[in-house]
């Protein structure tokens, strides 16, 4: 039982670590994409409120939500690895 609990501490660490690096890589792509946007555009506001707004709009889209796939698949795949393992 103790070994499980610890493949469970230790999975969800470096879940997170994965987490949180592909989600401010993202973000970066994101920047960087919008900034290309602004000098090619019209540029009727300063750069970094169109970014700023871009970054806004991204927090709240369905790619950001995305990411939390990070943790949702590789537990289902643990679970299910398990559940019929024992149970076939």
């Amino acid at each position: 039982m103790f070994a499980f609990l610890r493949l469970i501490v230790m999975g969800l660490i470096f879940l997170t670590i994965v987490y949180v690096c592909l989600s401010l890589y993202s973000r970066a792509v994101r920047k960087g994409k919008l900034r290309k946007k602004w000098y090619d555009g019209p540029q009727k506001v300063d750069r970094d409120t169109f970014v700023q707004r871009g970054l806004e709009k991204y927090d709240g889209s369905i790619r950001r939500k995305l990411i939390w796939g990070v943790y949702i698949v590789p537990v289902i795949t643990v679970g299910a690895i398990i559940y019929l393992t024992n149970h076939n």
